[in-house]
Order: C-alpha cells, then structure tokens, then sequence
C-alpha cells in the first residue's frame, strides 16, 4: 500500500511540474502577444498623423525618453523628439501617408521588445516617393507600449 501511495504522489508531483510550466508559458506568450497588438493598433494609426496634420497621434507613439535615429541626421531624443521630427517630415520631406510591415518581434514581452519591418513614404498624391527598413525598440510604459527608439533607412540613393 505504500508503494501505491508513493507512485501517487510521483504522479501528483510530475503532474503540478508540467501545469507549472505549461503556465509559465502562456505567460510569456501572452507578454509577446500583448505586445504584438499593440504595435499592430499603433502601427495602423502611425501615419494617420501625416493625413490629417495632427501630430499627437505621431507623438502619443513615442515613449518620452525615446530617440529618433533617422538616416543622415543626429538622432532626435527626449520629450520634444517626436514633435521635430513630425514637423520636418510634414513641412520639408511633405510625407503625407505611409505603411508599416512588420516582418519580426524579438524579445519576451516583459520590459522590451524589438520589431523588424518594412516602410512606405507617400506624398500627397499618394504616390510612393521612398522605402526601406527599420528596427523600433518598443518599451513598455505606464501608458503601454512606446517605441523608444525608432531607427530607419531608405532602400534608395539619397537624390
């Protein structure tokens, strides 16, 4: 009869080790998925900004450390980065609309996670005028996920 009880209780142990870790788990997955559709929601308003010349909703996607690492051009940084960049892109590289394409996350979900993609610039016309890639280190925040630090480059030859 002990041997029945020992065996039961092997069996109770290797049961609460895999739930354990069966849990543990979904846990990190959950960190990436929230993640994930959060840069998604964010993502598909982004350029939104540009269309209607409302720079809030370009700030609002901006942790208010972040730095912005735009190619051949010092990196913008602190609370007032997002604001000049939005402004140069609006008055002098008139981007009027665009698209983001994620095609990686990197990361556990926790603290930070890195996103690999693809952009699209369009002017006002909506004709394509540039592309290229990016890696955004995203941070989560108090208010959710920020991107702090946003990093870019063309696909094509400075004109």
């Amino acid at each position: 009869m002990k041997k029945n009880n020992i065996w039961y209780i092997i069996q109770l142990i290797a049961v609460l080790l895999i739930t354990q870790g069966t849990v543990k788990a979904q846990s990190k997955n959950s960190g990436i998925e929230e993640a994930k559709k959060a840069i998604a929601a964010n993502n598909a308003i982004y350029f939104e900004a540009f269309a209607k010349n409302d720079s809030s909703i370009f700030i609002n996607s901006y942790a208010k450390d972040a730095c912005i690492m735009a190619p051949n051009t010092p990196a913008l940084c602190g609370p007032d980065a997002a604001l000049k960049f939005f402004k140069r892109a609006y008055d002098r590289i008139k981007l009027r609309n665009g698209k983001f394409t994620t095609t990686a996350l990197y990361g556990d979900g926790k603290d930070f996670v890195t996103e690999e993609g693809l952009w699209q610039s369009f002017d006002a016309s909506g004709k394509m005028f540039d592309n290229g890639k990016y890696l955004v280190l995203w941070k989560k925040t108090p208010d959710g996920w920020k991107m702090f630090r946003d990093s870019f480059s063309s696909n094509n030859l400075p004109k």
